[in-house]
């Protein structure tokens, strides 16, 4: 029979926002290792619960509660912000710090001692979940419903509910490969050290992994992840997305590459291959062409004035000044200015005009004709001067 057999956990998942340091693995969650794995960094969680037969190879940080099972092996020390529970035969190289209550089995060995700040009982603890549901189970069988909300509350703490970091039994954890028998999952926003080796691997996005993935199933690269190394799977599908960068080389049975993706090796795949573009949604294009469509809507011409308007309100129409009576004016008589032969107008003269407006026009008519007359029967010593009228000739000519 074999000891690596199948447990509770059944896959490596690996929470959001989790750090591979220089020597710890750090995770704002719980950390739960199963039974017969082997951790060679160090752990650094809210609560820690490592199964039997486990062996870690730096030092355990644990906010919470702290659990080690029975043959648990920690090379450093452990450091317990509550309780913590030690089963039998647990060895330790360093120093135990219990904050809280410390429950210890039999044959435990902590090399530089230990320190509690609340109860020290020396027993083979009971594990803290099978507690917690026989406690529960009690309370709801005599109908103490109230006693096991409260109880409930009191174990939830107020706190928000995370994903926490699973490690299946029998997995190898080191900075030079992650090796499971189960699929992997990868959150977002990780940053790993060492080389993923698992059933199928699936890795979210905004992630940076210093090492290979290698799949025996499907391989998936989320957005704008960088894979420093290859990607390798037997005869699955392997699909980059958009935006992520494989500094390797990609090797599958079938492949699938978004548009964007960046690939500085090179391209193996003995089944199909597939570039995937993004396109705009339906609803955006057609959004977008009603607004194309759409003609813009023309600004009303001011009507212009008419020929006979006047802007001054107090005008009528036809350009008639209506004064403040609203009544026309009367045109005024303007007797007409008659040039005589002499130059001079009517205001000298006024024996050649005649009352009737025809028999000025007439006269007028009649006087420049005699003018004209004169001026030709007249001899000069030279051209006129220009700008002289011939009304001026004729009186030089009448002075001489």
């Amino acid at each position: 029979m074999s000891l690596r057999g199948s447990g509770p956990i059944d896959e490596l998942s690996v929470p959001s926002g989790t750090t591979v340091e220089e020597h710890d693995v750090v995770v704002d969650g719980d950390v739960l290792v199963g039974g017969q794995s082997t951790v060679e960094f160090g752990i650094r969680g809210r609560n820690v619960a490592i199964g039997e037969r486990v062996d870690v190879g730096d030092d355990i940080e644990a906010d919470g509660d702290c659990r080690l099972d029975t043959w648990c092996s920690v090379d450093g020390n452990v450091l317990v912000g509550e309780d913590a529970y030690l089963g039998e035969r647990v060895t330790v190289t360093g120093r135990l710090m219990v904050s809280g209550d410390l429950d210890i089995g039999d044959d435990v060995e902590i090399e530089e001692g230990f320190e509690a700040n609340g109860w020290i009982v020396i027993r083979n603890p009971v594990p803290t979940l099978v507690f917690y549901f026989i406690v529960l189970s009690q309370l709801l069988r005599v109908g103490e419903t109230d006693a096991a909300d409260e109880l409930a509350e009191a174990l939830a703490d107020g706190e928000d509910v995370r994903d926490p970091l699973l490690v299946p039994r029998g997995a190898e954890v080191s900075d030079d490969a992650w090796r499971v028998s189960t699929p992997a999952t990868v959150g977002d926003d990780c940053r790993l050290h060492g080389n993923l080796r698992a059933e199928s691997v699936a890795v979210g996005e905004d992630n940076e992994v210093f090492g290979s993935l290698r799949a025996r199933g499907d391989v998936t690269v989320g957005a704008d992840t960088v894979i420093h190394g290859d990607v390798t799977t037997r005869g699955g599908t392997v699909t980059i997305e958009a935006d992520a960068h494989v500094r390797g080389d990609v090797s599958a049975g079938d492949l699938v590459i978004h548009d964007g993706a960046e690939i500085d090796g090179s391209l193996r795949a003995r089944g199909e291959m597939k570039l995937v573009q993004s396109i705009e949604e339906e609803g955006d294009i057609d959004e977008d062409d009603g607004d194309d469509d759409e003609p813009e809507p023309d600004a009303e011409p001011e009507p212009d004035a008419g020929p006979g308007e006047d802007a001054d309100p107090e005008t009528a129409e036809n350009g008639v000044d209506r004064g403040e009576t609203g009544k026309p004016e009367e045109p005024t008589d303007a007797e007409p200015t008659v040039a005589t032969a002499d130059g001079s107008g009517a205001d000298g003269d006024r024996e050649g005009t005649a009352d009737d407006p025809d028999d000025a026009s007439i006269a007028t008519s009649g006087s420049l004709h005699t003018t004209l007359e004169g001026a030709e029967s007249v001899e000069t010593d030279g051209p006129p001067e220009p700008g002289v009228s011939a009304a001026e000739d004729d009186g030089r000519a009448d002075r001489e």
